[in-house]
């Protein structure tokens, strides 16, 4: 009998064809064709092996599969995925640590570029037939160049856009509880901070952390007061980092001078939300970890951890969560 993996997030029928082209032999592949917890309850059931890319998975869908061995990330973040309730069950939870990295360090600086030139606004008042020159603009542009970008977070993301910002000149801080070694450090052209000098003195402060207890909410309206009247906030982590009504009441006030947002503490982001229709952000739509170029690696190194488990070997310990 072949092996099953469900992707739990709702897909359409090419993409699952792609996802199939690199499936190991003796594998079988479905996917969500609808949103909700009992679809995937429905669909989970039977599963060798689940794959989850952007979709929350929780206990109660955990608990509804019979034969479940792995949870697969697609991706890295797992704050997102009930990791203690699939140890309790035996449940392996795997990731693929560092696949996205340099996709998400790449659009971070274009966020950067975007919110301090005010491209996502241009384009929004051409797209309704609109000339607004720089006459028009909400507030003065900047360069990137020669700015101080603080880091919050610096894994292999953070780590990979201080890399980029080298050619900018910018002088780069980092929050990271284990410094890097000093010739590490030195080859990124990154200075340790602590948060409180990173949000203080930064031009940019981009956010680069995963959602834990320590990180829910570190971007309030206290943090933001401490920040420059000129700073911008990029949040390409996870949106729980962000109190989103502060951020909001920031921009309309002016506080800072902008942010830039990719994810959000609901997704979608629902029409309703605050953050809509200010003329001081750039919002998208959690896209800043696809790109073409890592899908096929991305798949074939999951693939790959998935086929080890039904081999009866370990997960290699960079992809292990538990």
């Amino acid at each position: 009998m072949p092996h099953t993996i469900v992707v739990l997030d709702v897909m359409p029928a090419n993409r699952a064809d792609r996802l199939r082209a690199f499936l190991p032999p003796g594998f079988v592949l479905t996917h969500g064709s609808e949103p909700g917890e009992e679809h995937m309850k429905a669909i989970i059931r039977d599963a060798d092996f689940a794959i989850s890319g952007q979709v929350a998975v929780s206990g109660d869908v955990l608990r509804a599969a019979r034969q479940l061995k792995l949870l697969h990330k697609w991706g890295v973040g797992v704050d997102n995925l009930d990791v203690e309730t699939a140890r309790q069950l035996g449940i392996k939870v795997a990731r693929t640590t560092g696949s996205n990295a340099l996709s998400v360090a790449e659009f971070t600086v274009g966020l950067m570029i975007s919110s301090l030139r005010f491209q996502a606004l241009g384009h929004q008042h051409l797209q309704q037939g609109v000339w607004r020159g720089i006459s028009n603009l909400p507030a003065e542009t900047f360069l990137l160049s020669g700015k101080t970008v603080g880091i919050v977070g610096f894994g292999a993301i953070g780590q990979n856009v201080a890399r980029l910002l080298r050619g900018f000149a910018c002088k780069v801080l980092y929050t990271k509880r284990t410094p890097l070694a000093p010739e590490e450090a030195s080859a990124l052209g990154a200075t340790r901070a602590t948060l409180d000098e990173v949000i203080e003195t930064s031009d940019i402060v981009s956010l680069h952390c995963p959602l834990t207890p320590e990180t829910q909410n570190m971007i309030d309206a206290a943090a933001i007061s401490r920040m420059k009247k000129t700073a911008i906030v990029v949040n390409v982590a996870r949106g729980g980092v962000v109190v989103e009504a502060d951020l909001a009441a920031a921009l309309r006030a002016r506080t800072i001078r902008g942010a830039a947002m990719d994810v959000y503490s609901i997704e979608p982001l629902p029409a309703t939300s605050e953050l809509i229709g200010l003329d001081n952000i750039v919002l998208t739509p959690h896209l800043a970890a696809v790109t073409a170029d890592t899908f096929e690696p991305t798949v074939r190194r999951m693939f790959e951890n998935i086929a080890r488990v039904a081999r009866g070997e370990p997960v290699p310990e960079r992809d292990l969560v538990v």
